[in-house]
This record gives C-alpha cells, sequence and structure tokens, in this order.
C-alpha cells in the first residue's frame, strides 16, 4: 500500500464522521487530488474482500469506514456503538418535508403537515439534521431550511439523489389491497 494510503487511512480510522475529498487532500497538499483519489480507490479494493470486518464507502459527502452489514447487527446488540436519539413522527414527517422539498421556508411545511413545526424545526436543527441555507423572496424574507451532510450520514446517503423516488415511496406505503376473488 503506498503511504498516501496509508496516511488516509489512519485519518479515516481516527475520524468519527465522513471525511470530505478537500479534508483528505489538505493531510498531503502536494499529492494532489487524482493522487488522493487513487489512493481512496486503492483501500476501497484492499477492503473489499471478505478478510475485513469494515469497508470504506463514500457517504455524506466524504469517506468514512463503516461495519460490514454482516456484522451491524451484532454490534448494535452489543451497544458498543453509539446510537443517536430517536425521532418523533413529527420530526420525521418535517425532516421528509425539508428533505424532498428544500429549500423550504416554515411555513410551507406548517402547510403541508396542516401545524405549527416551529418547535420541530428548531429540535432538527438544534441535532443537526437540517441548516438554515438561504432566504427566501417573499415578504419578510424567511428562512428556508435544507438538509446537512449528518443527515446523509445517518441514512447512509452518498448524496440527496440517492433518496426514493416519491412515485417509490407511494407505491411502497400504499395499503396492501385484498386479493380479488376469482
Amino acid at each position: 500500500m503506498n503511504p498516501l494510503a496509508k496516511l488516509l487511512e489512519a485519518a479515516l480510522f481516527a475520524a468519527s464522521r465522513p471525511l470530505t475529498l478537500e479534508e483528505l487532500a489538505s493531510l498531503e497538499p502536494a499529492s494532489g487530488e487524482a493522487a488522493v483519489r487513487a489512493a481512496l480507490d486503492e483501500l476501497c479494493a484492499a477492503y473489499a474482500g471478505d478478510d475485513h470486518g469494515v469497508e470504506l464507502v463514500e457517504i455524506a459527502q466524504g469517506w468514512q469506514f463503516l461495519t460490514r452489514r454482516e456484522y451491524a447487527e451484532t454490534i448494535e446488540r452489543a451497544q458498543f456503538a453509539l446510537r443517536p436519539r430517536r425521532l418523533s413522527p413529527a420530526a420525521l414527517e418535517t425532516l421528509a418535508i425539508v428533505a424532498y422539498r428544500q429549500p423550504v421556508g416554515r411555513l410551507e411545511v406548517d402547510e403541508i403537515r396542516g401545524v405549527d413545526s416551529g418547535a420541530v424545526i428548531d429540535k432538527l436543527v438544534e441535532r443537526g439534521l437540517i441548516e438554515i441555507v438561504t432566504r427566501g423572496e417573499g415578504l419578510g424574507r424567511p428562512l428556508l431550511y435544507g438538509t446537512t451532510p449528518q443527515f446523509l450520514e445517518i441514512l447512509g446517503l452518498k448524496d440527496l439523489e440517492e433518496l426514493p423516488r416519491l412515485e417509490e415511496l407511494s407505491v411502497a406505503l400504499r395499503p396492501p389491497t385484498p386479493a380479488e376473488p376469482e
């Protein structure tokens, strides 16, 4: 394994969050982005086989070592890993609206949910799942919210393009139809 790949491996093991390509490139600025990408490819290949309990994945606009799926349940049961607190149904609903409509203002979220969402939005901001991304053009220039890299990390997504399409969700969430008599 080349020295740059070893350096990246050490940094990724030490990090508690995904590291972006830019952050990894800053470890050895003379190497350049292409060399960092090649070193990441080398690491991915090294950890791709069944010889390791972890794998290097591109997630949340960065790179991170994660436990392989086949071991994740056992590790979780043993409670070695920190478990994020659960979200309330109201928070999940609000988070889904922000994820699919971003950038979106509080009033639009309130309109979709049919209730005041201010406290829920504040809690999601506090937990680092959404953030203010810009201001709207309307009266008072309202704050508009979007999801954060931490949101992607928790869901195990590389980027927002990996979210299920709304059409897929509507099919998956549709109640089963009773079998028709023959």
